[in-house]
């Protein structure tokens, strides 16, 4: 078996392209060969992106925690009827982007709940409003759930309604809610979400229109490696078709303080070692993604410097005002200072650099 798992390393880095079933191998690596695996990963790393350790310099904004959804893996959403919801009118958006714009971020980021009063112009509104305050700054916004839902309550297609975000400033989209995208999981983590095909159809329709997107897996919670493995392979067909993905970013799952954990429907998050897989197979399998990003947010830095050894190259962004993790029990994920990024980079010999949304250097 060992010498097998070399074999199919050695395979890999001679150019063949795994199989699901390969991938699912490999997720299932339970010794020593963990390291193999993630040197393999690291060897590709160092052919696709260099020595680099990157960083975007960004804000996040959370508009809203209010939300018509009840996701099991999410302690950040809230009902009309709880005593601390949130909502930020639009001075208070203006002022949160003004405060950016101080910050000197290059990137406002925001991913909010599904307001129940919200439609399409409310969406359109808030990027309005940071293009506004912030128009030589990047706007990185929604998700393909939030856009399906803007459609529903419009009474317009998908497609409008991103043709209406581009037109009031959105630059990129988010790939989130895109957890596992496997509908018999999505059904017990996120049953109120749009299933696979429907998120497929709007990440293609934004990279149709030159919206390019992240891509994500939300793993650590009741899904199997065989889902995660057919997570990435939805994931490398919609690249090999649009090419319209920047990064991918492993998002372990945050537990402690979720429904779906609390009701017995999930583990207690990944292991040490299926994030350092996560991160490796990630980059052995996704041969046409460039970019894999360790959030920080999620892993804490010393995982995430772990995650720099297994396959990554950034370590996204410096955020400055953080939500929805520390609501699911997350500790110390509102802002990482660059200065602590470059002690991360320099203590594995890389050098920390600055980049844009897109992945130009700065």
């Amino acid at each position: 078996m060992k010498q097998s798992l070399r074999h199919l390393l050695d395979d890999v880095l001679t150019g063949h392209r795994l199989t699901e079933e390969e991938a699912v191998r490999l997720f299932e690596t339970r010794d020593r060969g963990v390291w193999d695996i993630a040197a393999a990963a690291d060897t590709l790393r160092e052919r696709a992106a260099g020595d680099l350790v990157t960083y975007v310099r960004n804000q996040n904004i959370n508009v809203t925690n209010l939300c018509v959804n009840a996701c099991g893996f999410c302690g950040f959403s809230r009902k009309p009827v709880d005593p601390d919801i949130f909502f930020h009118d639009e001075a208070a958006v203006r002022e949160k982007v003004r405060a950016a714009r101080g910050r000197s971020v290059t990137e406002i980021c925001t991913v909010s709940g599904l307001h129940p009063e919200f439609d399409a112009q409310s969406y359109i509104d808030i990027i309005s409003w940071m293009r506004d305050e912030a128009p030589g700054v990047h706007i990185h916004a929604s998700n393909p759930m939030e856009v399906a839902y803007a459609a529903g309550r419009s009474d317009l297609s998908t497609r409008e309604v991103l043709m209406m975000m581009q037109a009031a400033g959105l630059g990129t989209l988010c790939g989130t809610a895109a957890e596992i995208l496997v509908d018999s999981v999505r059904r017990v983590i996120c049953p109120g979400k749009i299933d696979t095909a429907t998120w497929v159809r709007v990440i293609k329709e934004a990279h149709e229109l030159g919206i390019r997107s992240t891509a994500t897996i939300m793993y650590g919670s009741c899904e199997s490696e065989t889902d995660r493995a057919r997570h990435l392979a939805v994931l490398r067909e919609v690249q090999d078709d649009t090419g319209g993905f920047t990064e991918f970013v492993p998002l372990s799952f945050v537990h402690q303080k979720t429904p779906l954990y609390r009701a017995g429907l999930a583990r207690p998050g990944a292991t040490g070692r299926e994030d350092i897989l996560m991160f490796a197979v990630s980059r052995l399998f996704l041969d046409n993604i460039r970019n894999i990003q360790a959030s920080w947010v999620k892993l804490g830095t010393k995982m995430a410097g772990m995650a720099l050894l297994s396959g990554a190259n950034d370590l996204g962004g410096t955020l400055f005002e953080e939500s929805i993790s520390r609501e699911a029990g997350a500790r110390d994920t509102d802002y990482l200072d660059p200065v602590e990024m470059r002690r991360m980079a320099g203590d594995l010999g890389r050098t920390l650099r600055q980049r844009t949304t897109t992945y130009d250097l700065l």
